[in-house]
């Protein structure tokens, strides 16, 4: 399934901000087909696993509180190309660089509130959706 999916977060800015509608709308419009989809929340312990790549990093304790603060839309997204088709998509992380249409363009707030995160590589998106999603309950 190599090349083929993608995972996606919207977060929690875009759901209190009532963009989960029109985010998905946008995903649908592009040509992908929702593989999972669930409403979540990250625990801190979760968020602060999904994101460890980042632990060394000066912003990863602002991200896990950000991450674990309220409800997501966690998804697997399926479409030739889909990480890189993806990332087109969703636009530059600091919304302010964002090409215009994309969504981090529309619906960030700002570059740590940025609305969605993508699966950086084919490999991320595999252990990124099997982080949240259990086989039996992707399609």
């Amino acid at each position: 399934m190599s090349h083929k999916i993608t995972f996606t977060m919207i977060k929690p800015d875009a759901v209190a901000d009532g963009h989960i509608g029109a985010i998905l709308g946008k995903i649908a419009e592009a040509g992908f087909k929702i593989k999972a989809l669930k409403l979540t929340q990250l625990t801190v312990a979760d968020a602060k696993k999904f994101y460890e790549v980042h632990a060394e990093r000066p912003f990863y304790g602002e991200l896990v509180e950000f991450m674990s603060s309220g409800p997501i839309v966690a998804a697997v997204l399926e479409k030739d190309n889909a990480v890189e088709d993806f990332r087109t998509l969703i636009g530059a992380t600091n919304p302010a660089e964002a090409a215009e249409g994309t969504i981090r363009k529309m619906f960030a707030r700002s570059i740590g509130e940025n609305a969605v995160h993508g699966s950086d590589s084919d490999e991320n998106a595999l252990i990124e959706a099997s982080f949240h999603f259990a086989g039996k309950e992707i399609f």
